[in-house]
């Protein structure tokens, strides 16, 4: 078996792991650092939790080791899809780093850009940056990319999921063409492939295990969970998801719970909080300083479980994660894989359970697919609320026929009915008396008159007024 010691690592790096507590590399480490140290285009695809930081980290420290940097043109770029991940690996750096002279730059969101612009107006061996905040400083005239020796791009189909490639590329026509470059995926799109058929020359193609695979060290299992009332639907899932945390008892030391939208996060969290749950949330939403305090108190085991949205799936190497909750079952397949790889890390065992609704059995066979592989169905821990039914109508006994001879209204003759019926029109009788036929007692007394009467009247009229 293959030691560090066997590498060819400077003796410098090799005395800090071995104070980090590292003896033999991981598959992914020693397939990527001998071609890393001859200079070589690396491209390496190995699942989640294998080690993949260090597969670059060591061998960048050891070909910056002689050298020096220039203000505002850093030697070696890192590019890291979000905030939490490029701290992390900063993080290693500084470990591997401890007993050389190199400096490093952390650029990313929700920091001072002055801040950022002073340690790079100094000159930076190491920059670690993610897409934006970098471009932001390109822009500003801040930093140049042209003294780039070595490229490494992390977690690249996770950059494709959140639309960074266009960004990436425009980055890859920044730096020098000659740089060495170091590429890192736990999965290949073929946008992904695209990519490094562009810009990766000759690549060493590492591959220590098959693309989209789990860690066999992680125990998993999904509950089918069919809820009564709409309304309370979420409400039953959350009960639930308490009562597989509890159910797992002292064995559930920490666990990161996953949801897929960012106010189900906020709402998880609250309501583990509500029922004394040592929980608190993260997602992109939150302020950085609040997303690393509560990074930093789940490292520490100060905080239990981390509800967090796939801002924290990917790259985070939380060392000890006993258990994978997954409160929705992802929308790709492919997150599924990196979710739970967040426990059952560097050879240690884990635990991921998923609950899937009925709307997400489909996605659930999508993941089965992929990972080639049933996932054994658990027992529900919560007695299921039946969906409400209509009440049913009581049947009414069928009446005699005696009773149906009693209700039987009697038929009128025709006489009765036509007697019964009201008059229409203008003989319509009212309340205050009897129909009215005619003009009634209102007739004019001219009409009484007769024909003669009445021309014998208009003539009597024309006289008078020729008079």
């Amino acid at each position: 078996m293959t030691k560090f010691n066997e590498l060819n690592l400077n003796p410098k790096v090799l005395k800090a792991i071995e104070e980090a507590g590292y003896e033999t590399p991981t598959p992914i480490q020693a397939g990527a650092i001998p071609p890393a140290l001859e200079g070589k285009d690396v491209l390496g695809i190995a699942q989640t939790g294998t080690g993949k930081t260090a597969s670059f980290t060591l061998p960048m420290i050891t070909l910056l080791a002689r050298g020096r940097a220039r203000a505002r043109m850093p030697r070696s770029l890192v590019l890291c899809p979000t905030r939490e991940l490029a701290a992390q690996v900063a993080e290693n750096f500084d470990t591997y780093t401890k007993h050389l002279k190199l400096t490093k730059a952390l650029l990313i969101g929700g920091v001072s850009f002055k801040e950022q612009e002073a340690l790079i107006d100094r000159g930076v061996d190491v920059l670690i940056a993610t897409p934006g905040r970098l471009l932001d400083h390109f822009e500003r005239g801040k930093l140049l990319l042209t003294g780039v020796q070595i490229m490494v791009v992390d977690e690249a189909d996770r950059m494709l999921d959140m639309g960074f490639i266009p960004d990436i590329e425009r980055i890859f026509s920044l730096t020098p063409f000659t740089r060495q470059t170091l590429f890192f995926s736990a999965t290949m799109a073929s946008e992904i492939e695209r990519i490094t058929d562009t810009f990766l020359s000759a690549p060493a193609r590492i591959e220590v295990a098959r693309q989209a695979t789990a860690s066999e060290t992680i125990e998993q299992g999904v509950v089918m969970f069919k809820g009564g009332r709409r309304d309370r639907e979420a409400s039953a899932k959350r009960k639930v998801l308490r009562a597989l945390i509890d159910a797992e008892g002292e064995g559930c030391t920490n666990a990161i719970i996953f949801c897929n939208r960012k106010t189900d996060v906020d709402i998880c969290s609250k309501s583990l909080k509500k029922y004394g749950y040592n929980a608190a949330a993260i997602h992109g939403d939150l302020d950085q300083s609040q997303r690393m305090k509560t990074l930093d108190g789940f490292r520490d085991g100060s905080l239990r479980l981390l509800v967090a949205s796939d801002v924290a799936a990917r790259g985070l190497d939380i060392p000890s994660v006993s258990h994978v909750f997954n409160f929705d079952v992802p929308g790709h397949a492919e997150d599924y894989v990196h979710r739970i790889g967040r426990t059952g890390r560097a050879g240690r065992e884990g635990k991921a359970i998923t609950i899937c609704s009925g709307r997400d059995e489909k996605a659930l066979d999508a993941i089965e697919k992929l990972i080639q592989k049933d996932i054994p169905r658990l027992d529900n821990p919560v007695k299921e609320e039946p969906k409400d039914e209509k009440p049913k109508r009581e049947k009414k006994a069928k009446p005699t026929d005696e009773a149906k001879a009693d209700k039987k209204p009697e038929r009128k003759k025709d006489s009765d009915r036509k007697k019964d019926k009201e008059p229409r029109g203008r003989g319509r009788r009212n309340d205050s008396g009897p129909a009215v036929v005619g003009m009634g007692d209102h007739l004019p007394s001219f009409i009484a008159l007769s024909f003669d009467e009445r021309r014998a009247g208009v003539t009597a009229l024309a006289e008078a007024d020729a008079s």
